[in-house]
């Protein structure tokens, strides 16, 4: 693999950590926007960057860049790549792609093209060519196609590393890893912290992922497949070296706290914990939030509650909020406190004033982390408190040479609509609200 720009995707939002993280890796950024970064590299950096980024989706290796505004066009640019020397004869590929042009109307035709000019290719070089389909399980290519502008790259991740491996029991509507990383990136979680309390854990994805930061236990560790692994010239002492390099904490100075009231949760987490290499970090505990047992001293106080996102179930859930709120002033003294939420008006239920509110995307839904000084002892006075500041991405220009993580554009929208509660809709009732309606009876 020759040095080539990296370019490092991640979801909508993420982008101002992601670059933290790969600039405490060492490397130089190049280009940064919305959708990711790009830096420079070969092998070691793909594989490096694989094994370690928390926050990144996929991390793209450019190939060729050219000027094509035709299908046809695209097929005779494309074709003058030597496939036959990064795609295995007798190997599978996979074709991912952006694009907006205007000769294209349905995007499955520009994969064709640009599948057909593979191997075409391939057949005249060596007689094989390869399979082809939508598993990301081997060699995956990835077209950037913009007006007349083409960017063809190697997806060296195959499959997402926004996603772990660990949790094999979602349970309901859990966060993506990538997401619960950088999160905490956002709150300078790591092991000197203190301690580490995660009431309303869910399948346990935020205190695993605190445990895997303080532990200094990369995200790919336990991963067996990635794209890199499927482009001609790959050797797996690279992986080897790479995994040799590793230094974790089987033992580590933090105190971690996961507590859910649902006892099918508390599994779901322990066992996810578990297939992490992890559980011995965490306590678990069944129990309401608000007992939840708060050790002494410095810590992070972090929950993800239910947003509301059906018809009567927002004005049952200010009470909750009201509830976190006071669990906050009461148990977590000299804490710092968060709570993501994709309802404003629920957060105000609170009653805390926030001393930050970060900017993040859910699915599609528009959320805060908002932040939370729980001073030890009498308040200050209001006027002594700075101000909240309001944390989101940096607007930049368009990415020029890479992709977007997000595939279909969607209108801008106004700052009235940027804190909605819409969420796609369960068929199961969610587990707060279930928790409600049984007080309720």
């Amino acid at each position: 693999m020759r040095q080539s720009k990296l370019v490092i995707n991640c979801q909508p939002s993420i982008a101002p950590f992601l670059k933290k993280e790969v600039e405490g890796r060492g490397y130089r950024i190049l280009r940064a926007d919305k959708s990711g970064v790009t830096v420079e590299g070969g092998w070691k950096e793909v594989v490096d960057l694989n094994l370690h980024l928390r926050t990144a989706s996929r991390v793209l290796w450019l190939i060729k860049s050219f000027d094509a505004n035709t299908p046809d066009k695209l097929y005779e640019e494309a074709k003058k790549i030597p496939w036959h020397k990064i795609i295995p004869g007798k190997g599978y590929v996979s074709i991912q792609s952006f694009v907006k042009n205007d000769y294209i109307l349905d995007v499955r035709f520009a994969n064709l093209k640009l599948k057909d000019a593979i191997v075409d290719r391939m057949q005249e070089e060596n007689g094989e060519r390869p399979d082809s389909g939508k598993e990301r399980d081997r060699t995956v290519v990835y077209l950037y196609w913009y007006l007349d502008k083409v960017h063809v790259y190697i997806d060296t991740s195959g499959e997402t590393i926004a996603k772990h491996g660990y949790r094999k029991i979602p349970f309901k509507a859990p966060m993506i890893e990538a997401l619960a990383s950088a999160c905490l990136v956002s709150a300078d979680w790591n092991d000197d912290k203190g301690s580490f309390i995660n009431p309303m854990c869910g399948s346990g994805t935020l205190a695993i992922e605190a445990a895997l930061m303080a532990a200094d236990v990369p995200p790919g560790l336990k991963r067996r497949n990635f794209g890199f692994m499927h482009i001609l010239g790959y050797d797996n002492q690279l992986w080897k070296d790479a995994l040799a390099k590793v230094k974790m904490k089987d033992k580590i100075k933090s105190k971690i706290v996961a507590t859910d009231w649902n006892g099918d949760a508390i599994e779901a987490a322990r066992q996810n914990a578990r297939t992490a290499g992890v559980e011995h970090m965490i306590e678990f505990e069944k129990v309401p939030f608000e007992q939840s047992q708060v050790p002494e001293g410095p810590g992070l106080v972090m929950l993800n509650p239910e947003y509301g996102e059906r018809l009567g179930e927002e004005e049952m859930l200010k009470s909750v909020y009201s509830d976190i709120g006071d669990f906050f002033k009461q148990s977590c003294k000299g804490k710092m406190g968060y709570i993501f939420t994709g309802n404003s008006r629920l957060a105000k239920s609170i009653g805390l004033r926030t001393k930050s509110r970060t900017e993040f995307q859910n699915a599609k839904i528009d959320c805060r982390l908002l932040e939370y000084e729980l001073y030890d002892g009498s308040k200050r006075p209001d006027e002594e408190r700075p101000a909240p500041r309001e944390v989101k991405p940096k607007e930049r220009l368009p990415i020029v040479e890479g992709p977007k993580e997000e595939l279909i554009e969607r209108p801008r929208e106004s700052s009235d609509q940027r804190f909605s509660t819409e969420k796609p809709k369960e068929d199961k009732p969610s587990d707060v609200m279930s928790r409600l309606k049984k007080k309720k009876d």
